[in-house]
């Protein structure tokens, strides 16, 4: 599949397309414009996106939603425990019959998974075992995948939207550290409001508005705008800010592991992205302070000791406590 080129765009422009596509998947998703910010912004970023809630809060919404919103192909896996890795990647198969010499050849032939897309939904991704979990670890983080030895690229751009339900859920599998700091970040859905919920009663919007969504951005345009965040300015003094709340993590009494590098350079193209979004070609603190829980949570690691259940939320609190002891620069 050839890539796409980007498009070269104004910083204008990629704002406008940004507020195109989240006004598009908001149609769909209402009464959520927060979590389809952060699905816009990781997918700017360049990053997957990992969407964790309980059943029926709309995560495959928002995810068919962004995959109809981009001119681009889409597939969805639905993870269950007999998942197998080559169900994922695709297998090799023997050749078919040459039709020009109307004879098999004797040749193999590599047949792509579902993988190979643009968009790519993981559903429930924490039903599956974790041999197949992990074989999205190298199409997530190189961009291709290896079967019997030979590399195959994936698509450009390559968007990876998992859901996962809690894991205090029948059935399900913890994800591994390595597959967890491929995304780039992590949120939930949460209930809606009673008003919106009122609204999603009455017009049922992914049944209704879903299926009629129009694509609104290309995918030379989604690449221009992947472009233009990668040039948003984050100055010297913003990267020790970051850095300094990096290092607080690695240091912290609660917890047993900090963010890594990979999770440092998360967090500042992730802050890039938020600031294209609000119209700005430069980064400030608070593109920073916004994003550290989501971006870092599920990268950091509770020590026992000081907390033995409900990690996840000591996790966020810790991140806050750190943010909140950090000195902003001026």
């Amino acid at each position: 599949m050839k890539p796409a080129a980007p498009e070269i765009l104004s910083l204008e422009r990629a704002v406008e397309s940004a507020r195109r596509l989240r006004a598009n998947v908001e149609r769909a998703l209402r009464g959520k414009p927060e979590v389809v910010r952060r699905a816009v912004e990781t997918l700017i970023a360049g990053g997957h996106l990992l969407l964790e809630d309980v059943p029926g809060v709309g995560k495959t919404t928002l995810a068919h939603a962004l995959a109809r919103s981009i001119d681009a192909t889409f597939s969805r896996i639905q993870f269950t425990s007999d998942l197998l890795p080559s169900d994922l990647l695709g297998s090799v198969v023997p050749e078919r019959m040459a039709p020009d010499a109307g004879r098999s050849s004797g040749g193999f032939v590599f047949q792509p998974g579902p993988i190979f897309a643009h968009v790519v939904l993981a559903d429930e991704i924490n039903r599956a075992s974790p041999k197949a979990q992990s074989a999205l670890l190298e199409a997530m983080s190189e961009g291709a995948v290896t079967v019997e030895g030979i590399s195959h690229p994936l698509p450009r751009p390559f968007f990876v939207v998992a859901t996962q339900n809690p894991l205090e859920h029948h059935g399900t599998h913890p994800l591994p550290e390595s597959q967890l700091d491929r995304f780039m970040l992590r949120c939930g859905v949460g209930y809606p409001d009673p008003e919106h919920e009122a609204a999603v009663l009455r017009e049922d919007p992914a049944a209704s508005e879903l299926p009629r969504l129009a694509p609104v951005v290309s995918l030379d345009e989604l690449l221009g705008m992947q472009a233009v965040a990668r040039h948003i300015k984050f100055d010297d003094a913003l990267a020790g800010y970051l850095l300094a709340i990096v290092h607080e993590t690695r240091d912290h009494e609660t917890l047993e592991v900090g963010v890594s590098p990979r999770g440092a350079i998360a967090l500042r193209r992730a802050a890039q992205a938020r600031a294209l979004v609000e119209g700005r070609d430069y980064c400030i603190p608070d593109d920073v302070r916004d994003l550290v829980v989501d971006v870092c949570a599920h990268r950091v690691m509770i020590d026992p000791r000081s907390a033995p259940s409900r990690s996840g939320e000591v996790a966020a609190w810790t991140l806050r406590e750190i943010v909140d002891q950090v000195p902003v620069p001026l």
